[in-house]
C-alpha cells in the first residue's frame, strides 16, 4: 500500500511539472510576441492617439479664440458705426453675436408687442401672409445692432397662426422671442403700453424705454378700418402712430393710390432705423414702401427725438 501511494504520488507530481512546465512556456511566449514588436506597436499608437487628441483640443481653443476675437472686433464696429464687410468672419460668429445681442435685449432692449388676437377675422391667405411678416420681423430684428425685445401675445396653440408659422417658419419655436397665449395687459400694466395704429390721432414723436410699444396683427388685405384702433380703446390703452403726416407726402400716381398701413415687419424696421439714428426722416426714407403712394417731404419737418 505504501509502494502504490508512492507511484501515485510521484505521478501527480510529474503532471504538476509539466503542467508549470507548458505554463511557462505560454508565458515565454507570449512575453516574446510582445517585447520586441507589438508592445512598441501599442504603445506608439497611444502616443500617436494622445497627440492627436491634444493637437485637436489646441486647434479648438485656438479657432474658439479667433471666433471670439472676430466677435468683439465685429460687435464693437457696429457699434460704432463703422461696420465694413467682413468675408473673413464666420457664419458662426455672426449666429453668436446675433444671439447675444437678442438675449441682452430681453433685459435692456425696448418692448415691442405683436397682438395677434385679431387673427379670427382673417382669411387663411392672410393668415399665410401674416406668418410670413412673423419670419421676416424676426429676421429683421435678429440683424439689428440694438434688437427690440419682442413679443408675440394672444397666440393660442390651437390657432390656425399658430400652425402656420410652425409650418412656414423653420426653427419658429426656437426664436429668440417671447410666445404666449397671454395678453399684453396680463403682462404688462395699462399705463405703460403704447398701441400703435394708423388711425390714432397723436403722432409718434419719441421711444421711451420704459414703454410697451404694440402692433396689431393685421394684414394690408384687411379691409376692416380702425380695427386695430377698436383694439386699442377695448383695452383701454394710449394710442400713438407713426409720423407719416409729419415727415411725408403723397406723391401722384396713375392709381392714385395713398396708403399709411404697413406690415408689422415693416413697422419694426421703421422702429429699429429711429432707434439707432435718431432720425424720423432717415427711417421713413429707407424702410417706408414707395407702393404705399408717400415720399419724403423736401420741407422742413417739426424735430422729433429718439430716445436718450
Amino acid at each position: 500500500m505504501e509502494h502504490v501511494t508512492s507511484e501515485i504520488s510521484d505521478t501527480e507530481l510529474h503532471g504538476v511539472s509539466e503542467l508549470l512546465d507548458l505554463l511557462h512556456i505560454d508565458v515565454e511566449t507570449e512575453a516574446v510576441d510582445l517585447r520586441p514588436g507589438r508592445d512598441d506597436a501599442l504603445c506608439s499608437k497611444n502616443v500617436l492617439r494622445k497627440q492627436r487628441h491634444w493637437e485637436r483640443q489646441l486647434a479648438a481653443k485656438k479657432s474658439k479664440r479667433k471666433e471670439e476675437k472676430q466677435r468683439r472686433k465685429l460687435s464693437r464696429e457696429q457699434e460704432s458705426g463703422a461696420c465694413t464687410d467682413h468675408p473673413q468672419v464666420t457664419k458662426r460668429v455672426m449666429k453668436a453675436v446675433a444671439r447675444e445681442r437678442l438675449a441682452e435685449a430681453r433685459s435692456t432692449g425696448l418692448k415691442l408687442c405683436v397682438d395677434l388676437s385679431m387673427t379670427d377675422c382673417m382669411s387663411d391667405k392672410e393668415i399665410s401672409r401674416l406668418a410670413g411678416q412673423l419670419r421676416r420681423l424676426y429676421g429683421s430684428n435678429k440683424k439689428a445692432t440694438r434688437p427690440l425685445h419682442v413679443y408675440l401675445t394672444d397666440l393660442r396653440k390651437d390657432s390656425r397662426l399658430y400652425k402656420e408659422c410652425i409650418r412656414m417658419n423653420d426653427g419658429f419655436l426656437n426664436y429668440m422671442m417671447e410666445i404666449t397665449e397671454e395678453s399684453c395687459l396680463d403682462l404688462f400694466p395699462p399705463e405703460a403700453v403704447v398701441y400703435l395704429t394708423p388711425d390714432a390721432e397723436e403722432a409718434l414723436e419719441t421711444l421711451d424705454a420704459d414703454k410697451v410699444y404694440i402692433l396689431g396683427g393685421l394684414v394690408d388685405e384687411s379691409i376692416q378700418k380702425t380695427l386695430s384702433l377698436n383694439r386699442a380703446r377695448e383695452l383701454r390703452v394710449h394710442t400713438a402712430r407713426l409720423p407719416i403726416d409729419e415727415y411725408m407726402e403723397k406723391k401722384d400716381n396713375v392709381k392714385n393710390f395713398h396708403s399709411k398701413i404697413l406690415a408689422v415687419n415693416q413697422v419694426l424696421d421703421i422702429l429699429l432705423t429711429f432707434s439707432e439714428t435718431g432720425s424720423w426722416t432717415r427711417a421713413l426714407q429707407k424702410w417706408f414702401p414707395l407702393g404705399k403712394g408717400y415720399i419724403v417731404s423736401s420741407h422742413d419737418s417739426p424735430p422729433l427725438h429718439a430716445p436718450s
